[in-house]
């Protein structure tokens, strides 16, 4: 099956034509690369690296260093993939090939020290705290041949270099600072072999230290790299130049000695090409001109480097700790750039006026809570009471609330909707799917009872609501209870008419919706409140859209229901006041979650529809989740993925087999036809009353499925991950999602959420035909070993990093973050945090530093700026 490619959303039009003129700008960043390394070399960066001026050059960074005098030990190699090491000639052999015409050059290198074991002695600078604390000048000296790149096998040589500066010492930035040490693991040797490669034979020498790019392959049973590009690395021998000067034989050591930086690199255009080239380039601009969006004030109480020094540092570093300072300078720079853009943000909207809507005491919001079976949690009642102050100000209210799976974020946004209705205003209450939307209507609805409306006859359609609602002491729009509304793109045109009436009339007091309700035909009487569910699945302008009529700006809440570390929270909402629920409301039941390993005991296959038998016999509910729709379309869109269903079925017998002989869950594919298909097979099942579920399925038919298994009338559903949100059936207790191994960390514990909602515990099963030393079992076992969402998403962040967050939360683009790591960069983030919004606090527009808003403008453009800002 093909690889389902993420669709990117397209850039507005003022995005597009503020791309266009940043693009445009007169600056060195947008200088063209062969203004300065000429045509050819321009070409190649262009090519087969996709970089085009020097902005783009300076900003591709190293993807690590290696340590000059160490060698990159053997072991490390993982057959089939790209690498760079750093090895010594053992020997170097030339002999005519026997089979045809030409000559064979085989060198045998070791990742070994000399004979002796000890490493050559590294070179020390005479004074090294000749630029401690301040960044070092500019000094360039011309003539002399880059020690670094003696030679390669495309006959390429170095080039003049700058003269590099003493190590940057990192106990001068951001504190203290202690260096992680190399480790070296000897293995053995490794011969590589050139053809008709006479330069080879001509460059490398019995002793050289020589860096090898290639792929990972073997040959007669023995790692080796396949026609592998070099670069002899020059030792101690460069520092005695004849005829240098004491400076110039000083900085050929320095160079001799200095890490060796590692670029992420084609075949075709190898590291030590790309090293060069960017080395050339600094060598010929003036970094000066760069525009640093960090001010000078900042830079000087917070001890960071210069923009030139510290690119300087990170592509032409001297010592390991030179390149580890300029690392954390481009982290707080990232750092600084993304808090200040959220701060302004933050600013901009906090300089809108909106019409408080003020608690009012024996309203609907006070009513609420005497009709509530339960009492609200301590965070519940904590974040109540926030939000209630912040509805209750003229500023708009802007804050995310997240909390673990059923921590009760519903009951806490119906109390804000109903303090809203007290003012007679009106709520929205985005949803991001038709499924999750009817569930909120259903809940909200049923958590009402008799404070709702009398509906009309469609809108009680399905629906639990209750005639002759009495009017609680508020005042309420609709005067005689809440009227709740529900509005989709299905539904019929005469409900949707009534509805849409309803809202621009203001008899709705809470308008639940997918996004119908962005729809031009949509118009509010009175906005006072947004409430957006799981809102990284809406855009920028959908988001935006939902306003007053005037355009003026209603109070907001966010809520997700994916708990997210503090620190990415703080880097991604930024812009927002955020709200945690911490606690459990009482009555819900303990989830007991197993992992079923089915590459170790395949005969656990039979087991599980057993087990599954056993809850339906008990009058329990069993959902069965797989990642995959249809079989036969072959698609795979945000409920596809592999499962370990296979031609064999569902049996013991056939998943075991497939197993036990590592068969690829690749090629067989299941999907909820296929499994509903293959269930009716398993005896264990026999009699039970099975359905599926998934997003593909005619609205009408979704709802009767949900409305079956609801009512208990349907034992066993299969569905994708549509029901991963909002569903509600206190009845099911198991889950077993099958090929488990093929979800996310986030995924599997929004999953597991929809089980134990009632007065009875639950159990989830992960089964997977995943190996024991398989990557994903690690995952598995997390979710298995713990319920706290806020520790899993932590462990979530660990294994994907912030790549697939934040660029989620850049309309779809890649990250424009490239070195910052919310969770081991919280202090960074938290400093940058200060500066950024003490800077935006003085000079909410920037007008003073322009450096730093033309900056924000080019890295986050407009679209992305407003995504991070939420609408």
């Amino acid at each position: 099956m093909a690889a389902r490619q993420r669709k990117t959303p397209e850039l507005s039009e003022q995005a597009k034509d503020a791309l266009a003129r940043y693009a445009a700008e007169d600056r060195l960043d947008n200088a063209p690369l062969a203004d300065y390394l000429g045509a050819t070399l321009a070409k190649s960066f262009k090519t087969h690296l996709g970089l085009e001026t020097v902005g783009q050059a300076l900003d591709y960074y190293p993807r690590k260093y290696l340590p000059r005098g160490e060698l990159t030990p053997f072991s490390s190699l993982v057959e089939g993939s790209e690498a760079t090491i750093v090895a010594r000639v053992v020997r170097v052999t030339t002999r005519q090939m026997a089979s045809r015409r030409g000559s064979i050059t085989e060198v045998t290198i070791t990742d070994q020290l000399d004979q002796v074991g000890q490493p050559e002695t590294t070179w020390q600078p005479p004074n090294p705290n000749a630029y401690r604390g301040a960044a070092p000048p500019a000094s360039f000296t011309p003539g002399y041949t880059n020690p670094r790149l003696h030679g390669s096998a495309g006959g390429y040589s170095g080039t003049q270099q700058p003269s590099t500066p003493s190590s940057y010492h990192m106990g001068d930035v951001f504190g203290g600072y202690a260096a992680e040490p190399y480790s070296l693991t000897a293995s053995g040797t490794m011969t590589l072999s050139f053809f008709n490669a006479w330069t080879a034979a001509r460059d490398i020498h019995e002793g050289d230290q020589v860096m090898f790019s290639g792929k990972v392959g073997s040959y007669r049973g023995e790692i080796t790299l396949t026609n592998p590009h070099y670069a002899v690395i020059a030792g101690k021998e460069t520092a005695t130049l004849p005829g240098a000067s004491a400076e110039a034989i000083e900085r050929a050591a320095a160079r001799a000695s200095a890490p060796i930086p590692v670029y992420k690199a084609s075949p075709k255009f190898p590291t030590d090409r790309v090293a060069a080239g960017i080395e050339t380039l600094i060598e010929r601009i003036n970094l000066k001109e760069l525009e640093d969006p960090v001010p000078f004030t900042v830079r000087k109480s917070r001890k960071i480097p210069s923009l030139e020094w510290t690119y300087r540092a990170v592509h032409t570093p001297d010592t390991e700790e030179t390149w580890r300072a300029a690392h954390h300078s481009l982290r707080y720079r990232e750092a600084f750039v993304l808090q200040a853009a959220l701060a302004r943000i933050r600013a901009a909207r906090a300089a809108h006026q909106t019409l408080a809507r003020p608690y009012v005491e024996g309203g609907f919001a006070d009513a609420l809570l005497e009709a509530l079976p339960y009492r609200l949690t301590e965070g519940q009642e904590a974040v109540g009471a926030e939000i209630r102050s912040d509805l209750a100000s003229s500023s708009p209210m802007n804050r995310l609330l997240q909390g673990d799976v059923g921590s009760g974020k519903t009951v806490v946004a119906l109390r804000a909707m109903l303090q809203v209705a007290d003012n007679g205003a009106q709520s929205a209450m985005l949803a991001p799917t038709e499924v999750l939307a009817e569930q909120h209507y259903r809940s909200v609805c049923e958590i009402l009872g008799d404070m709702l409306a009398a509906p009309t006859k469609t809108e009680g359609e399905g629906s639990k609501t209750r005639q002759g609602a009495p009017t609680p002491a508020g005042t309420g729009a609709a005067g005689a209870g809440v009227r709740v509304v529900l509005l989709t793109a299905s539904l019929k045109t005469k409900a949707k008419r009534e509805a849409l009436l309803a809202i621009a009339s203001g008899e709705a007091d809470i308008v639940i919706g997918t996004h119908a309700l962005l729809g031009d035909s949509v118009t509010f009487a009175d906005l006072g409140l947004v409430v957006v569910d799981e809102q990284h699945r809406f855009g920028v302008e959908q988001r935006d859209a939902l306003r007053g009529p005037g355009g003026e700006l209603p109070h907001r809440l966010v809520m997700t229901a994916t708990p997210i570390p503090r620190t990415v929270a703080m880097t991604v909402f930024g812009d927002l006041d955020t709200s945690v629920l911490d606690q459990l409301p009482a009555g819900r039941q303990k989830i007991t979650t197993h992992v079923v390993p089915l590459a170790e005991h395949p005969r656990w296959a039979d087991r599980i529809w057993a087990r599954a038998r056993e809850e339906i016999d008990a009058g329990h509910q069993v959902y069965v989740v797989v990642p995959k729709i249809g079989g036969a379309d072959g698609k795979s869109d945000a409920e596809a993925g592999q499962t370990l269903f296979g031609a064999g079925g569902l049996t013991g017998q056939n998943l075991g087999s497939q197993a036990a002989a590592g068969e690829s869950a690749r090629g067989s594919l299941a999907s909820v036809e296929s499994t509903l298909e293959e269930l009716e097979d398993v005896p264990a099942l026999a009699g039970v009353r099975i359905e599926g579920l998934h997003g593909r399925m005619d609205t009408a038919e979704k709802n009767r499925v949900m409305t079956e298994f609801s009512a208990g009338r349907v034992d066993l559903l299969v569905s994708t991950t549509v029901i991963e949100v909002g569903v509600n059936v206190p009845n099911a207790t198991l889950m077993i999602i099958m090929d488990a191994d093929r979800f996310g960390i986030s995924g599997l514990h929004q999953l597991r959420g929809r089980i134990g909602r009632g007065s009875l515990p639950g159990t989830c099963l992960l089964v997977t035909k995943q190996p024991a030393d398989g990557v994903s079992r690690e995952r598995l076992d997390a979710v298995a070993s713990t319920t706290d969402g806020f520790e899993l998403s932590r462990v979530d962040l660990e294994q994907r990093r912030e790549g697939d967050i934040l660029g989620a939360a850049q309309s779809g683009k890649k990250s424009t973050l490239k070195l910052l790591r919310a969770l081991t960069d919280a202090k960074l983030i938290e400093r940058a945090r200060q500066d950024a919004f003490g800077i935006i606090e003085a000079d909410p527009t920037l007008a003073k530093h322009p450096d730093l808003a033309r900056t924000i403008d080019r890295s986050l453009d407009a679209d992305r700026e407003a995504f991070l800002g939420r609408g």
